[in-house]
């Protein structure tokens, strides 16, 4: 699959205790040469199928990105970023059904060794479902969205302007 030019895609290693079978890829999103999000899309297969997975296949997702203090600290960015997954997932026509996932966001002041910007914000979404059709690429393309979207990239098309 091809994903949008700030995007890179690499395999990765794949967890081996999960499930018999598994396939692992990472993203970076560059802007303007600096990193500012990054994730990793793991294809669970156990031909035996999972009651909890509801199928025979999970697709298991982590991605962080770095953000202003004032975002990280909005009580409304929880279900903004979950949003994020499920208008991705629901945009590129990728069935799934048993989703489920966390999203965090952290404030971190460091002190003393560890100093550095004064205030470090962070957004972490952890999810996974299960594929209803065997359109993986559908769901890849929508994986790359949700780290477009974490990232703040406007949407393909759009020129963001500067301040």
């Amino acid at each position: 699959m091809t994903a949008r030019p700030e995007i890179t895609l690499e395999e990765v290693p794949a967890p081996q205790r999960l499930a018999p079978f598994a396939h692992a890829m990472g993203g970076t999103v560059l802007r303007h040469g600096d990193e500012v999000a990054t994730g990793r899309l793991i294809l669970l297969h156990d031909p035996a199928g999972h009651d909890a997975w509801d199928g025979t296949m999970r697709l298991v997702t982590y991605v962080t990105a770095e953000l202003e203090a004032e975002l990280a600290a909005d009580p409304l960015l929880p279900g903004v970023g979950w949003s994020w997954l499920t208008d991705a997932l629901d945009g590129h026509g990728a069935a799934y059904t048993a989703i489920g996932g966390t999203v965090t966001q952290t404030l971190s002041t460091r002190f003393g060794e560890l100093a550095g910007p004064p205030t470090a914000a962070d957004l972490e979404i952890r999810a996974s479902w299960t594929p209803t059709d065997d359109d993986m690429q559908a769901h890849a393309h929508a994986w790359c969205a949700l780290l477009a979207s974490t990232a703040g990239l406007p949407p393909p098309g759009v020129t963001a302007l500067r301040a």
